[in-house]
């Protein structure tokens, strides 16, 4: 997949996340979900489940694996982005 189809498609995730953040909070608060596309494909109790499942499901993604009620990771600049160069 190409990075900008999937930059589109994790920030339709992102979305679909913020959809139903409200509902989630109330059900799942602390756990881990998994988005693929717009809909929710599981909730799980830690992490490293809920990447098993997207990892069986979907392979390297993009997916969205994020904890219910948890702040949005800000990563900086270095490590969103990678030069692509020829020589690489």
């Amino acid at each position: 997949m190409k990075t900008q189809d999937g930059d589109k498609l994790l920030s339709r995730q992102i979305e679909a996340y913020d959809e139903m953040r409200g509902r989630l909070e109330m059900d799942y608060m602390g756990k881990w979900v998994v988005f693929y596309g717009m809909e929710l494909i599981g909730v799980h109790d830690d992490f490293q489940d809920a990447a098993e499942e997207a990892v069986s499901k979907f392979g390297r993604g993009p997916y969205l694996i994020k904890q219910v009620g948890e702040p949005p990771l800000v990563l900086p600049a270095s490590v969103q982005y990678r030069p692509i160069r020829a020589d690489s």
